[in-house]
């Protein structure tokens, strides 16, 4: 019953959590002009992207690194770099200290700002990954 009820409040919080992330989802306004893409290709290369894991992953759990790398690769080719640590096996690891992760985590680091995307990652990775790659790219614009 107690395991029920916990997925059962997992779930709600998850349904929660999206409803409130697309409602104040914002939008950076389109660039036409290529210096104006350069420069924001030239900014973001001062951030970073970590993906937190456990040794045992399930399908999502790789489809959130897959994407992720993907939607990197395809906007900013080699000037973000994205690092993928195994909590488990690095547990000393200074960014999972700094940052305080205790489970899977998708973060977009630049300097002392930190986003965590991990929900909107893990409920779009699979299902619907053109979403995820939007948010990754937003994300990284707002930094």
């Amino acid at each position: 019953m107690k395991k029920k009820l916990s997925t059962l409040t997992f779930f709600m919080l998850l349904a929660i959590v999206s409803v409130t992330a697309q409602c104040c989802k914002s939008s950076a306004p389109k660039s036409d002009n290529n210096q104006n893409e350069s420069e924001a290709i030239a900014e973001a290369s001062d951030v970073e992207v970590y993906y937190f894991h456990a040794t045992r992953r399930c399908a999502t759990c790789q489809a959130v690194e897959d994407v992720t790398k993907e939607a990197l690769a395809e906007k900013y080719g080699e000037d973000i770099s994205f690092q993928s640590i195994n909590r488990e096996d690095e547990k000393n690891h200074p960014m999972i200290k700094k940052h305080n992760v205790s489970g899977q985590t998708l973060l977009i680091v630049k300097g002392d700002k930190a986003e965590n995307i991990t929900n909107y990652a893990f409920m779009n990775a699979r299902t619907n990954p053109d979403k995820l790659k939007s948010k990754i790219k937003e994300t990284v614009e707002s930094l």
